[in-house]
């Protein structure tokens, strides 16, 4: 942008704070009440972005070599850091933090964050649907449990293609694969061991029929 203006004759090209555009930290130090700054799922960006924040969280501050101006928190902010433990993250990091672990929601926690999406959802559907979720993830040897995410995605097509909860209470051992099953299970390792469960299933079935 600089470069086009100075391209146009524009005055502005002659102060570079002109193109300098604040981000979340730099917002949050200049803040003058005391703001909540969130860095989500941190251990998703490169490998040195924690080490890079550790001065700057530390202190309260950071340079800025483009103005030669040092920035520094007039509120010391309070700051939520997410991370998903999909990587490691370095142990001056985490002595600097505040570890609080979230465990995964229980069915009645699960029931109201529903409840929040879809005002008024059928509460049997909902009901039968939390019990296959949380089922499907008590199985033994999925590589990807299905998330909160996955489930409202789930319920939001089972509302579009109006399966009822009786669908869902379906007992029948060739039907174990919950039906729209795509918006749960989210690799072929997974898909593959429920329609292993499921020929298991059918197969104890028939072996259990009378003249069997």
């Amino acid at each position: 942008t600089r470069l086009r203006d100075s391209q146009l004759g524009d005055e502005r090209v002659k102060d570079v704070k002109n193109y300098i555009k604040k981000g979340k930290l730099w917002e949050a130090f200049s803040s003058n009440k005391r703001p909540i700054l969130l860095i989500d799922e941190i251990d998703k960006a490169d490998i040195e972005f924690p080490n890079d924040l550790l001065q700057e969280l530390d202190r309260m501050e950071f340079y800025v070599y483009e103005t030669n101006e040092t920035i520094k928190a007039e509120i010391r902010p309070i700051v939520i850091i997410t991370s998903n433990n999909e990587k490691e993250l370095p142990d001056a990091f985490l002595r600097r933090c505040f570890f609080h672990y979230i465990r995964f929601p229980e069915a009645e926690t699960m029931n109201e964050i529903v409840e929040v999406h879809y005002p008024g959802i059928k509460q049997k559907l909902v009901a039968e649907a939390l019990r296959i979720f949380y089922d499907m993830r008590k199985v033994p040897g999925l590589k990807k449990k299905p998330s909160t995410s996955e489930l409202l995605d789930w319920l939001k097509l089972l509302m579009v293609e109006d399966i009822d909860a009786a669908a869902l209470a379906e007992k029948d051992p060739t039907k174990l694969i919950p039906p729209l099953h795509g918006a749960l299970l989210k690799n072929e390792q997974d898909v593959h061991l429920f329609e292993r469960l499921a020929f298991l299933a059918r197969r104890e079935g028939a072996g259990s029929r009378p003249g069997q």
